[in-house]
């Protein structure tokens, strides 16, 4: 899976996942797709982040969700 363009940088919104190094955040972009921006929404309202930008988004919040949780012994 490629995810390239999310970076994190602690100097860089407190750590949180960024897109390409830039203060857009990916929760962000989540977000405005949640409440139902298109991608031409979202690309007009930043204008410096790219299609594959959002796709990659999508693609990170894909892969956190499907994480396997193990529980501990007590």
């Amino acid at each position: 899976m490629k995810l390239d363009r999310i970076t994190v940088d602690p100097e860089v919104c407190m750590g949180q996942p960024t897109m390409r190094g830039m203060r857009i955040t990916v929760s962000i972009v989540l977000k405005q797709t949640a409440d139902g921006m298109t991608k031409r929404d979202i690309l007009t309202a930043y204008p410096e982040l790219e299609e594959e930008d959002i796709v990659q988004a999508l693609r990170y919040a894909a892969w956190l969700a499907s994480e396997k949780v193990y529980s501990t012994p007590k």
